[in-house]
């Protein structure tokens, strides 16, 4: 089976959150698609099969090489990328297990980028218990955090919780137990953990740990940038509409995430990136 090898939210040649794509005329079994997935050995590989003749609507799912997501970012944008150089540029119609959703590929002779438009957002605060457990997992305490942006529960699509943190180094000193993060975001339904640095209103840099998936971190998320831009909207941010989010630097895989939103609660956002082939 042709896996295409796709980097989402790359800087030009180098970085990115590769992913694995998969276009197939014909269903794959979950079975199949568990398989490759883990073959691939990527955060996500997508699978997409199409919805109708004309090759503009797609059933998608993704999977971790560990378990299935219900929604991925950077998978999308490789996705559409995919997409564009098969069948393209436009935009294309997405069907996902609980969302429906839109991918537009632009590919020109500069390169090649997309934008999604994601599931709908919405959030809540982390309750003190499950801050608690986040906290121990990083070796954080409540000190650490930034209190201009209260710890989140956010959704885009996923599910994430969103942690900000007051000093950049302890950013860049991320770490925890894979084994032990595994079992805190599966028993709080949690895709990531993300960690953030606000740096502006409008510009972030963050770290995604992706031990639901048996990945240890995400260099670049989209899903998890689409919910925390729901959750900014959420709690009257001054976004201005749109924002970036500079990821993977820590991990020597630099990745950048554009974000453009409304101030309508729950409104899907779009996240847009550029992207190279492995």
């Amino acid at each position: 089976m042709d896996v295409k090898r796709i980097a989402a939210f790359s800087l030009g040649a180098e970085g990115g959150n590769p992913a694995g794509v998969v276009l197939s005329q014909t269903a794959i079994s979950t079975e199949d698609m568990a398989q490759i997935a883990a073959e691939v050995g990527y955060s996500e590989t997508a699978f997409a099969v199409p919805s109708d003749a004309s090759n503009t609507a797609w059933r998608v799912r993704y999977f971790s090489p560990e378990s299935e997501v219900p929604f991925c970012g950077h998978a999308t944008i490789a996705l559409g990328v995919a997409l564009g150089k098969a069948h393209g540029t436009g935009t294309y119609s997405l069907t996902l297990n609980e969302a429906e959703i839109t991918v537009e590929a632009e590919i020109s002779a500069q390169g090649a980028t997309a934008t999604l438009t994601s599931p709908s957002t919405k959030s809540r605060a982390l309750a003190e218990a499950e801050l608690g457990e986040v906290l121990a997992l990083f070796d954080l305490s409540a000190d650490d955090l930034d209190p201009r942006l209260a710890p989140g529960y956010i959704h885009g699509g996923a599910n994430h919780a969103v942690l900000a943190l007051k000093d950049r180094a302890l950013l860049a000193a991320m770490a925890y137990d894979l084994n032990e993060g595994r079992d805190l975001m599966r028993r709080h339904d949690l895709v990531t953990i993300m960690l953030i640095f606000i740096e502006s209103d409008q510009s972030f840099v963050a770290r995604n740990a992706f031990a639901s998936g048996g990945v240890l971190e995400d260099p670049a998320t989209g899903a998890a940038a689409a919910a925390l831009a729901g959750y900014l909207r959420d709690l009257s941010w001054p976004h201005g509409g749109h924002f970036t989010i500079r990821q993977g630097e820590d991990m020597g895989s630099p990745s950048l995430l554009h974000v453009s939103l409304n101030n309508k609660p729950g409104d899907p956002v779009r996240v847009s990136g550029s992207a190279r082939d492995m």
